[in-house]
């Protein structure tokens, strides 16, 4: 891959941060934001905060730029109706919880520069509290097993790896992670962006997966990295967390996936959803267990809109087709087989899917 990245200009890039009652965040990592941005500019949308969040912009950090929704839109509506207002090329979708690195935006900027057919592309995302660890959300590059549930490299379940440049390339993946996606504006607009009912989680890897439909590329780049705290809005083991993750969880296949395999994985979905509400018992978190059969009855409750929103995003790969896929079952291989990193999937990638290995100078 041609060596580019120092010489981006980033001016057509608009960073925006989704916020709601982060003061605190904003105060700790906004400033790196601000020192690494190599002339984007730098937004902050906020959903009706109710703690002093837009007083804190307005007196620490009067560079930031500020728009404000009139009530709480949540993740997906919330960056739907901000960006209809920002004129840019390319937005960065950023977790209030991210702390970048510098140079971290220079080398994705120049990937899009190369590949027209980009719309969405992530860093490598390691934790903040274990910075030599992958994070949860994103690690290095998301995929999708045939089930479509999401893992990452360097991510299995709660499984993390430690960061020994095992992942040092930019390829392409099935879903870039919402807490740090650069998007090309065009593709965005051309998607209608986010979907809105999913209201937060999985909304970007069902984006990606529309991005990818409609014949766009999805990548990661490793050459670029950012460090994320994770569960700042909404911690993993929240049942409100529970609940959309399984909820939207059913609604991203039933949306994206071709016909001839959607009623085969709908039904093994289902079963192993029920089989995750009993291990819930089990454990005592019955909050949680309640949190799966709500999802399950909201999501047929809603289905017809379900159904409209399907119709609306032809075509849709088979399974062989969509880069970032695991042709077997994650569930399987992690806790009947003991798989516990990305290399033991051996997984590899197809003739148009080859990974680009990183210089030290990319």
């Amino acid at each position: 891959m041609a060596s580019s990245a120092q010489a981006v200009d980033c001016t057509d890039v608009a960073i925006v941060i989704m916020n709601w009652n982060g003061q605190e965040l904003l105060r700790q990592f906004l400033p790196s934001v601000l020192a690494y941005a190599d002339g984007a500019r730098v937004i902050v949308a906020d959903n009706a905060s109710t703690d002093d969040s837009v007083g804190v912009l307005r007196r620490e950090f009067p560079a930031v730029e500020l728009i404000q929704h009139a009530s709480n839109l949540g993740f997906c509506e919330g960056y739907n109706q901000a960006l209809r207002q920002i004129a840019a090329d390319y937005y960065v979708l950023l977790n209030s919880d991210v702390a970048v690195t510098p140079g971290w935006l220079r080398p994705i900027r120049a990937l899009f520069a190369e590949r027209p057919k980009l719309a969405a592309c992530q860093p490598k995302i390691r934790a903040y509290a274990a910075q030599t660890q992958f994070e949860y959300a994103g690690a290095g590059g998301g995929y999708l097993d045939k089930l479509g549930y999401p893992f990452c490299r360097g991510r299995l379940f709660d499984t993390l790896e430690t960061d020994t440049g095992q992942y040092d390339d930019a390829r392409p993946v099935a879903w870039a992670t919402g807490a740090c996606m650069v998007v090309r504006a065009a593709a965005w607009h051309a998607m209608s962006g986010l979907e809105k009912e999913f209201f937060a989680h999985m909304e970007e890897i069902d984006l990606c997966w529309r991005l990818w439909n409609a014949g766009y590329e999805v990548w990661y780049h490793g050459g670029s990295t950012v460090y994320h705290v994770g569960g700042g809005t909404l911690h993993k083991s929240n049942p409100r967390k529970t609940y959309l993750n399984f909820r939207n969880g059913l609604a991203l296949v039933y949306k994206n996936l071709p016909q001839a395999e959607l009623g085969s994985v709908l039904i093994t979905r289902v079963l192993l959803d029920w089989v995750a509400a009993v291990r819930f018992l089990t454990q005592g978190a019955t909050a949680d267990a309640r949190a799966i059969l709500r999802a399950h009855r909201d999501f047929l409750k809603n289905r017809s809109y379900w159904k409209r929103r399907r119709q609306e995003t032809q075509p849709r790969l088979r399974l062989a087709e969509r880069p970032g896929t695991y042709q077997g079952s994650l569930v399987w291989a992690y806790f009947v087989q003991g798989k516990r990193t990305f290399t033991d999937l051996g997984i590899q990638p197809g003739p148009e899917q080859k990974s680009y290995q990183l210089t030290a100078t990319s």
